[in-house]
Formats: structure tokens, sequence, C-alpha cells
């Protein structure tokens, strides 16, 4: 029977590859994230450099409590580091997966890494780990976001209001979007055709 597992998989494509988090990357991914001084969006939530390490503790943490695998992106062209990516918020008795912390380097935005990724990711869900969905979650008012997560073939769910705390302050409104087992074939045609364009 396939199940979730308790530590991250390699998930190794064409353009990108996908390594377990380590302390070890700490230094490319604070470079990564100020190719565009991500943490200054403000729908977001972005470490800053000096909080990276931080952030790579606490998501260990977090695989270390069952509830998180969580990956670099390095894009395989250089052997760039480009990115942080996850499954969280895992439930191993349906199974399901939300893919979600997801952070790109500005230049690597809109360059089909995003794309490349979320395709090992939901293979590896759908076809590995026997999910039955996989969801998304971002900011209402984060577009940007919301199209790359259409463009995915993500269905929304709902909205959840008032749902969580920014850390400005500010109360996000949570969009809900997921891609069920038996749209995966469909929607994996679609990411592969997209990839080959």
């Amino acid at each position: 029977m396939v199940s979730i597992p308790n530590q991250p998989t390699l998930l190794e494509g064409a353009s990108v590859r996908l390594e377990p988090l380590q302390h070890s990357h700490c230094r490319a991914l604070q470079d990564a994230v100020q190719d565009g001084q991500l943490w200054q969006v403000w729908c977001t939530i972005v470490p800053k450099p000096e909080g990276m390490a931080q952030e790579i503790e606490r998501r260990l943490k977090l695989q270390a409590a069952g509830s998180m695998l969580p990956y670099v992106v390095v894009r395989v062209a250089d052997n760039t580091v480009v990115g942080m990516t996850t499954y969280m918020n895992i439930d191993r008795s349906v199974p399901r997966v939300e893919i979600g912390s997801t952070w790109y380097a500005a230049s690597s935005q809109r360059t089909g890494v995003n794309t490349a990724a979320k395709t090992l990711l939901l293979t590896h869900a759908f076809e590995s780990m026997g999910c039955h969905c996989v969801e998304f979650r971002t900011h209402f008012l984060n577009q940007k976001s919301r199209k790359a997560i259409e463009r995915l073939g993500a269905k929304l769910d709902g909205i959840l209001r008032s749902h969580t705390r920014m850390p400005d302050g500010s109360l996000r409104d949570t969009c809900v979007y997921s891609i069920v087992a038996a749209e995966w074939p469909a929607v994996k045609m679609h990411l592969l055709h997209g990839l080959k364009r």
C-alpha cells in the first residue's frame, strides 16, 4: 500500500531538482531570497535573509512532527538554488497534502520553474504517495499566485475569510484550491504539454 513517507524524497526533472531541505542550504537560500527582495511583497510570507536559518529550522521541526516535507528548488541548468517549496498540512488518513510555503527568486518567476516543480510534486503526490487530493492556498489579493495556481489546473474550492494573520497584522482571506485524483490524468497531460512548449 502506498503512503506518505516521513522523509522527503529527491525529485528530479529535466529542468529542476527538488532536494530535501538541509541546514547546509541556508547560504544559497539567502542569496535566492535577495533576488527581488521577496520578503517585501506584502501579500506573501517569505523569510528575510537574516531569518533564513530560523525558517529552515521551523520547517525541519514540522518535518520531524510529521506535518511537512520541505524542499529546496534547484535549477538544473546551472545547479543554482532558486527557492523553497513543501508538502504541508499532511493528512495520512485520507491521504492528502497541501503544496505550499513556496517562493522563487524573482529571476526564476515566469520561466517555467514553477510549472516544472509543481509537476514533480503533483506526480509524486498522486502516483507515488497515493494522495486523493492535493491542495493549494494563497492570499485572496495575491493575483499573481492565484493565476499561477489556476494555470496548473487547480479548481477554487472556496475562500476562508479573515482566516490567518499576516506579519503586518492584517487578516488574510485565504483562497483554497485543489486537484483531486480523478482530475490528475488530464491535469498531468496539460502540464507536460506546457513544459514542452
